[in-house]
């Protein structure tokens, strides 16, 4: 490398020098691939280098959920190097993933040469084209002059904003080539992308004007305030004590406001509580901060808290009345908008008058909606979750997930006080997410206690990035509820499809002990109830991956549930999971899964 003698302010050197040098200047620690011929160059660099450390997966599916991860417990994005063709199109998954879920990743893919685009060479694909619809944006670096700039905004565009994928396809050939690479500056103008930060003043009056006067409040809150940062975190915890509202939260949002709070609903819903759904439902005034009314939150549209004035805050236009009409839109970063909703509240000197919507929700808590039938010979699924919480919940905690009952059991029953200590996959619903989740998160804090709490089907899915943890030495822990079943899909069979259980049971599954064994790792196994504390305080103390195998009720639904059509106030509750009424309330709505 050398001084460029023309510019004075740059250096010469190669495309893929400047990759790993725009990697350092932007704070990348970690990285997350697996090499193939079209990124060898930046290979051969990275291995000259010790500024950032490289995390070999085996699959590259396994390297964005690493790097999904690795975002979504440090609010940085997390960054992925992968090879042409398959590699990139193995990353199809995890970058829409990302994009559903607002997660910043940044993609670096490899590419053909610039002379071969187009002639169907080896292992090439158009990345380009195919990533369009699952980033935030991407670039294709066809001339060295390009390539800093590219580097630079796509870092600004993945962590600004609202926070997403992004891909950068290098040719090899630019790979190769020598240009000057400037550093990025903060004096940098975006013009084309610059993300509205500060909301409007008039509508932040209009919103306090609504709340000061309402009688039936909701907070809704969702991952929009957790990607915002802790200080907004903050700040809604300061809403929520200055107006004495209740809150609820996205899949997305927990952990933005403390579960053991007082004014805590739980989760709302398909899966949510019946008093957080419920208070959704009858409220006059609701404040969404940070979430987009998805399906899943909003069941049928036209019966969803039809008697409300709906407040909508979110840095994202796109987002604003996509799915549900609301009366006052705020477009900005969570973060500001709170601050300035706060000090406009606190000018009003209101105090509304909510002391009997509050007697309502205690009525709708006292339904108990979470409650289980207990059972002393078998390890209910909702009690290990709630072992498992106990039993971690005083220390320095990070859970993952996969994608099914365990999911919803692990949001219902896994109190999450503080942000960025779950991770899951919302918007997608990924099988296969929380193994290598987990071990970005490990990556990202070594020191701590990261479990993914898993099932048996979900976890077959990237099962091979144990391997990852070992040759690492990433002590993650993949807690699996072993019901032998794809647990979600069986339960929507049994309620929509006359209990035909059609390949919904899975007869080979592995002995997971012996399998952690043969990576290397550590296997636990508990069948009993009484086996299960013993087992939890051992995993805990294993320094290397462990897979534990934790044998629970084979046929147990989850519930609370809303059917697929139905509104917030026709939730199934547990007492009446297994009658006739819920199979005709099933029945009798259209089920989208």
């Amino acid at each position: 490398m050398s001084k460029d003698p023309e510019s004075g302010n740059g250096e010469q050197m190669t495309g893929a020098a400047m990759v790993v040098r725009a990697l350092v200047d932007h704070g990348v620690k970690h990285l997350f691939g697996y090499p193939g011929g079209a990124v060898l160059p930046i290979y051969d660099e990275l291995y000259q280098q010790s500024d950032v450390e490289h995390i070999l997966v085996r699959h590259e599916q396994g390297a964005g959920h690493a790097a999904e991860g690795y975002a979504r417990s440090t609010g940085k994005p997390g960054v992925a190097l992968v090879t042409s063709g398959p590699g990139a199109t193995n990353m199809v998954t995890p970058l829409t993933d990302a994009l559903m879920d607002s997660i910043p990743v940044v993609c670096i893919t490899g590419q053909v040469p610039t002379h071969l685009i187009g002639n169907d060479a080896f292992q090439e694909c158009d990345t380009v084209g195919i990533t369009r619809p699952c980033t935030k944006h991407n670039w294709l670096v066809k001339r060295i002059e390009d390539l800093p700039r590219v580097l630079h905004e796509a870092f600004y565009v993945a962590s600004s904003g609202r926070p997403g994928p992004v891909v950068v396809d290098i040719p090899k050939d630019v790979q190769f080539a020598t240009g000057t690479y400037t550093p990025p500056r903060p004096s940098d103008k975006h013009v084309s992308y610059n993300p509205r930060v500060k909301g409007d003043a008039a509508s932040i009056r209009k919103a306090v004007e609504l709340m000061a006067n309402a009688k039936r409040p909701v907070i809704y809150s969702g991952g929009g305030v957790v990607n915002s940062g802790r200080e907004a975190c903050q700040l809604l915890r300061d809403l929520v004590e200055l107006t004495g509202f209740p809150i609820t939260s996205t899949l997305m949002g927990l952990g933005a406001y403390p579960a053991s709070g007082a004014n805590w609903l739980g989760m709302l819903g398909m899966h949510g509580t019946y008093e957080a759904n419920m208070a959704m439902h009858d409220c006059d005034v609701m404040l969404c901060i940070g979430a987009r009314f998805d399906d899943r939150i909003t069941g049928r549209t036209d019966a969803f808290s039809p008697g409300s004035k709906k407040i909508h805050i979110d840095i994202d236009p796109s987002s604003i009345n996509k799915n549900i009409r609301v009366d006052v839109p705020i477009v900005g970063d969570v973060g500001n908008v709170l601050a300035d909703l706060i000090a406009a509240f606190k000018a009003q000197q209101a105090r509304p008058a909510i002391k009997s919507w509050w007697s309502q929700i205690a009525q709708w808590r006292a339904r108990n909606s979470l409650a289980y039938r207990q059972n002393k010979d078998v390890i209910m699924p909702q009690y290990a979750i709630q072992r498992l919480y106990e039993l971690t919940r005083g220390r320095d905690t990070y859970i993952t997930t996969e994608v099914g009952q365990h999911q919803m059991w692990a949001a219902q029953f896994y109190g999450f006080d503080e942000p960025n200590r779950w991770m899951t996959s919302g918007g997608l619903g990924t099988m296969g997410y929380g193994l290598p989740a987990a071990i970005g998160v490990q990556v990202a804090h070594r020191d701590s206690l990261v479990v993914d709490i898993a099932g048996d089907a979900s976890v077959l899915m990237t099962i091979q990035e144990i391997s990852t943890a070992v040759q690492h030495e990433l002590p993650i822990k993949i807690f699996i509820l072993n019901n032998q079943y794809m647990g979600m899909v069986r339960q929507w069979q049994q309620l929509l499809h006359g209990n035909r259980l059609a390949h919904s049971y899975t007869e080979a599954l592995p002995d997971f002990v012996k399998l952690a064994e043969a990576y290397g790792g550590a296997g636990i196994r508990a069948s009993k109830p009484a086996e299960l504390d013993g087992a939890i305080e051992e995993m805990i103390r294993v320094k290397k991956p462990v897979i534990f195998d934790c044998r629970v009720a084979n046929l147990e639904n989850c519930f609370p549930m809303i059917p697929s059509g139905k509104a917030h106030n026709e939730m199934l509750l547990p007492a009446e999971a297994n009658d006739e009424a819920t199979a005709a309330a099933f029945a009798g709505g259209k089920a989208l899964v």
